[in-house]
């Protein structure tokens, strides 16, 4: 049920928070030399006048497609290297986080990439007269019969930079957090502390790995329309730094520092509501108690601490 409830809070966050990331990827790898978009509120205003509401939600799909994996990996390779590593410590969360955010890369990979080439699909179209993908199942499909298994993992080394130590930073600061805020079954403000805790550690986990996630999104938007621009990682970041210096590392930051928030308390919000309603009204003070099955707290009834998800 734990990990239902994850499911259906992660799909409430994907919901709340990509129309951000739509904003965010467009910020990143639009052309510096002639810019579409002044900068986020622009590009929100853009986007909806171009192409409607609904071009927020360009490969939505995608994200929604690899939600249960990822949660199911994350989770379970989180949950089962604290029960390896035995002690319940800030830099066994740290490093539990990372193990998971490694493992979880598999899927992430390409369901970004469908994403990210999805989300600039049709820019600045209202209804796009060179449709290249149908859907995200269609864009995977149809990169994979054009570059094979190394296109579909394009930005693999990136994501694997990424991820691994922003779980990492993201199960530290929500352990940190928790600890500090306190977490008591009767506490009255349980689940505002649990919404600030997962807010805050979404945000410190973006602001530590922002850079990586510019060029992964440029590597994997490039290609679109057969021209690619760069050769590889290290290509990128020249490239990128020479055109448009070192500001270039955050394109897209306000937009996602905005994002991370509303799409932590949304998922927390949506698990705590589904837990509740599962395990009945008495139970439900027990959401500051760890789910089993994710082990991201061993303390202790007296002792436990709310799960970071």
């Amino acid at each position: 049920m734990d990990f239902f409830a994850g499911c259906i809070g992660g799909a409430a966050g994907v919901l709340v928070g990509h129309p951000f990331d739509t904003v965010k990827v467009r910020l990143q790898v639009q052309n510096v030399d002639k810019p579409l978009y002044r900068g986020t509120y622009h590009c929100f205003q853009s986007i909806v006048r171009q192409e409607s509401v609904f071009g927020l939600y360009k490969g939505i799909g995608s994200p929604m497609m690899g939600l249960t994996f990822i949660n199911a990996i994350v989770f379970g390779v989180q949950g089962n290297t604290m029960r390896l590593l035995g002690n319940d410590t800030p830099l066994n969360q740290f490093l539990a986080g990372s193990a998971a955010g490694a493992i979880q890369c598999v899927i992430c990979c390409p369901m970004e990439l469908a994403k990210t080439r999805m989300q600039m699909q049709g820019t600045g179209e209202k209804k796009s007269s060179r449709r290249l993908y149908k859907n995200s199942l269609d864009c995977l499909a149809r990169i994979y019969r054009r570059e094979g298994v190394r296109g579909v993992n394009r930005g693999m080394v990136t994501t694997l930079i990424r991820e691994t130590p922003g779980f990492g930073v993201y199960f530290w600061s929500y352990d940190v957090l928790t600890r500090g805020l306190g977490c008591e079954p009767n506490d009255r403000y349980m689940i505002p502390k649990l919404l600030f805790a997962g807010g805050m550690a979404g945000i410190a986990s973006w602001l530590s790995t922002y850079p990586v996630d510019v060029i992964k999104s440029r590597l994997q938007a490039d290609g679109v329309g057969g021209v690619n621009q760069y050769s590889s990682i290290a290509d990128c970041v020249r490239q990128s730094v020479r055109k448009e210096g070192y500001v270039v590392f955050t394109r897209g930051l306000t937009s996602t520092l905005l994002r991370a928030f509303p799409v932590n308390a949304a998922t927390f919000a949506t698990v705590t509501l589904v837990l509740m309603y599962a395990r009945g009204v008495e139970e439900a003070p027990a959401e500051c108690e760890p789910p089993p099955q994710q082990g991201l707290h061993t303390q202790t009834k007296s002792q436990a601490q709310p799960s970071s998800l």
